[in-house]
């Protein structure tokens, strides 16, 4: 008598698990389906402003830098070319 009542409860907790499983489950893909189509592909999502971080200064100083050195080697190259021209 007791091993029939232990094999009715655990099929009892087995199916309470799998039918909660199988709503999880179906819950689960009509909202991934429905977002989907919802949300574009972020190709398609107009641009949005950038947002301010820590390294902004930084990056900001960088960008600055290699202006001038890129100005500085454009002199240089000029310096160079006179130079050529003069003969030197």
């Amino acid at each position: 008598m007791f091993r029939s009542t232990l094999i009715k409860a655990g099929s009892i907790k087995a199916g309470l698990i799998l039918a909660s499983l199988l709503a999880l489950a179906a819950c689960g893909s009509h909202k991934a389906a429905d977002t989907d189509a919802a949300n574009p592909a972020p190709a398609e999502q107009p641009a949005q402003a950038k947002q301010k971080t820590v390294f902004d200064d930084q990056l900001k100083a960088l960008e600055k830098a290699k202006a001038v050195e890129k100005q500085l080697q454009e002199d240089k190259e000029k310096r160079d070319k006179a130079m050529q021209e003069q003969g030197g």
